[in-house]
């Protein structure tokens, strides 16, 4: 049995969601500004919610379903760093868009102070928050059963599911990527996705 702690169903799949999102910003202000980033693809959902004009701005697109969604929407991806976590990503940053001003549109909490870390290497970065995610709530019932397969998506899912749950040591974690191993406690047993995808996790699920 495979469990996805993804808001996003996908087949052969049993849809367990840890999180929802919800909008905290009215407007986004895209003044002194000429470049955007997104770190996620609900980012995206959201800005395009509260204010289509982001479209008019060249995107750096962190992830490939960010990428997807930025370009499904009308957006134009200008930077789409493939492998790039944390520390990975600012330097990235630094390194090509030093003379931008950037705008990163991003949820209340994030794994990683990217705005603190780029000024230290002098480089200014923009913030404004527009949504956070939510835990949902789940009872035993609800609990996976033993021997199953459980991905992780994001280090939200993990925090939201061991507010639900304990972990048995019958399960697999499947974690999409390195910044969401960060937030797994070293108990569990897991695998990581060779690509930062759901497709992928779900690929590596039936590995196990």
């Amino acid at each position: 049995m495979i469990y996805l702690l993804s808001p996003l169903k996908r087949d052969k799949t049993i849809s367990l969601p840890m999180i929802r999102f919800e909008t905290t910003a009215t407007e986004i202000d895209f003044s002194n500004i000429d470049t955007l980033m997104f770190t996620s693809k609900q980012a995206v959902v959201t800005a395009d919610e509260i204010d289509k004009n982001w479209k008019n701005y060249p995107s750096i697109a962190i992830g490939g379903a960010t990428k997807a969604k930025i370009e499904e929407l009308g957006g134009e991806v200008i930077f789409y760093p493939k492998n790039f976590y944390g520390k990975e990503l600012a330097y990235g940053i630094k390194e090509f868009f030093s003379h931008r001003d950037i705008l990163y549109l991003r949820p209340q909490k994030i794994s990683f102070d990217s705005r603190g870390f780029l000024e230290k290497e002098g480089i200014k970065l923009n913030e404004q928050i527009i949504y956070k995610t939510l835990c949902r709530e789940y009872t035993l019932q609800d609990k996976p059963v033993e021997g199953a397969t459980i991905i992780f998506t994001s280090p939200s899912t993990i925090n939201c599911f061991f507010k639900n749950f304990s972990w048995d040591s019958s399960w697999t974690a499947i974690l999409i990527g390195k910044a969401t191993k960060a937030h797994l406690p070293k108990y569990c047993k897991y695998k990581i996705a060779d690509r930062p995808l759901i497709d992928s996790c779900i690929e590596k699920a039936f590995e196990n």
